[in-house]
């Protein structure tokens, strides 16, 4: 029987928790932060979770982690 081969590109942006759920980095911190304030982008600085419904497709895609 064959391995599954897991999406290099996901396992890269996401993480899975020992529960389950699956960690993802906030959007909107990339560029044009001058526009921002400090505080919202020291509340971009960590990590928030993935919604249930995606979730789902990206455990699928990495089987193994």
């Amino acid at each position: 029987m064959p391995k599954q081969k897991t999406r290099k590109a996901v396992s890269k942006r996401f993480k899975v928790t020992k529960g389950g759920k699956v960690l993802r980095t906030t959007a909107s911190r990339r560029h044009m932060a001058t526009g921002k304030t400090r505080k919202r982008k020291r509340q971009l600085r960590g990590s928030a979770l993935a919604s249930p419904a995606d979730s789902l497709n990206m455990k699928k895609m990495v089987p193994y982690g």
